[in-house]
């Protein structure tokens, strides 16, 4: 008997009638024969909603009671979900993150899970029940309770996929898979069969939201298979794995971007081992998340160095640069970042030169640029992002057959 992990977004079970079709989309895999554990985020807008409720009484409440108040999203759920499975005739019991043995480092808004006790999951399906664990929380060694971060209960299904040794982890959103990019700004894109680990990790790193990035992470650290697909549509949806067959003539296999972007340059810093970490260490000591970086010498005693962060950072990022001595900084905002991903990068020679050659073609000034092996990152104008994908995504004929037929 194999078991299964599935995970059913906001969106999965935000209305009664929603939590009923994922309630049926259980039953099925139960009456494949199967051991199935589920874990589910909070319904619908309910964290923005909390969210909300905690920003009525203070403009900076404790991280502490925020997880407090947070964790009870996922509560409601389970426990409705439970409530639908006994209705059809199933038996199903609904656990929190620390009733599932789920323990976190003693972090508060983006704990990471550093060990999980199995036995009370086992226990119970044991005993033929369903077990519905709440996503995005556990318990740290002491007996607080805490919240794993943007995507958390993405990262709590992979998580408990891993530990339970679980043949294969689904992961049910609004989407029915992996596409070859956001298909809400271009029509032409298509759904991928199958896409590695690291492939995966790029395109969520770089801004494409159907996974978080640490769930990917997990799955390639611990080797579980995920597949993405659609709670709504009952079709087979993307393979994430180690593997993957190559499709034909697909070098580039997705672009993903993000907008609020802002470039930051330092000037006239003076040189020294020691700049540049004074600098970053500081950012990162804020928790300012720092991308592009690009350093230029000159031929005095000075140097400059530029970096890209999210724009909602850029006013604390300030703040940070003031305390240097003798500095001058510039900034300039509404930029975004479009990258290109694809392990045949590796392989095939010139792919960069084709990306900037289709830029200048649509008159799309290149600010930054970052490469790695199997992507590149540049920064353009905002209002020239969609322009760019679109361009890129027809480039690299990632809206022809060929993309999604191996």
């Amino acid at each position: 008997m194999a078991v299964i992990v599935q995970k059913f977004g906001g969106t999965s079970v935000g209305s009664i009638e929603r939590i009923q079709n994922v309630a049926s989309r259980i039953i099925e895999e139960v009456e494949n024969g199967n051991d199935v554990v589920v874990v589910v985020s909070a319904m619908g807008k309910t964290t923005d909603e909390l969210v909300q409720l905690a920003k009525q009484i203070s403009n900076q409440p404790s991280k502490r009671e925020m997880d407090m108040l947070l964790s009870t999203g996922e509560q409601v759920s389970i426990a409705l979900l439970a409530m639908a499975l006994h209705e059809k005739g199933y038996q199903a019991v609904s656990l929190t993150g620390w009733q599932a043995g789920i323990k976190t480092e003693d972090v508060h808004g983006n704990a990471r899970i550093i060990d999980i006790d199995t036995s009370r999951i086992y226990k119970y399906l044991q005993k033929g029940k369903i077990v519905i664990v709440a996503g995005f929380q556990g318990m740290t060694e002491s007996g607080e309770i805490t919240t794993l971060g943007r995507g958390g209960s993405d990262t709590t299904a992979v998580a408990l996929a891993a530990a339970l040794r679980a043949d294969k982890c689904d992961i049910y959103t609004d989407v029915t898979g992996v596409f070859t990019t956001d298909p809400r700004y271009v029509k032409a894109a298509r759904k991928l069969q199958e896409i590695s680990y690291d492939e995966m990790l790029e395109l969520a790193n770089l801004g494409a939201g159907v996974l978080h990035p640490r769930a990917v992470e997990f799955a390639k650290n611990y080797q579980v298979t995920l597949e993405v697909r659609s709670s709504m549509e009952k079709e087979r949806g993307t393979i994430v794995k180690e593997d993957i067959s190559m499709e034909q003539h697909l070098i580039v296999r997705g672009i993903a971007f993000e907008d609020q972007v802002t470039r930051v340059t330092v000037q006239g810093l003076p040189k020294g081992l020691q700049t540049l970490p004074t600098i970053f260490t500081a950012l990162a000591n804020r928790g300012i998340n720092v991308d592009i970086i690009i350093q230029s010498m000159t031929s005095n005693e000075a140097t400059s160095v530029s970096f890209s962060i999210s724009t909602e950072d850029l006013h604390e990022t300030l703040q940070v640069l003031q305390s240097l001595q003798g500095v001058k900084v510039e900034y300039e905002s509404r930029l975004a970042k479009v990258s290109i991903v694809g392990s045949g990068m590796i392989s095939n020679p010139g792919v960069a030169a084709q990306m900037f050659q289709v830029l200048a073609d649509c008159g799309i000034e290149i600010k930054m640029v970052s490469t790695s092996e199997i992507k590149i990152s540049t920064v353009v104008a905002q209002e020239k992002m969609v322009a760019a994908v679109e361009a890129l995504h027809e480039a690299f004929q990632l809206d022809e057959k060929t993309a999604v037929n191996s």
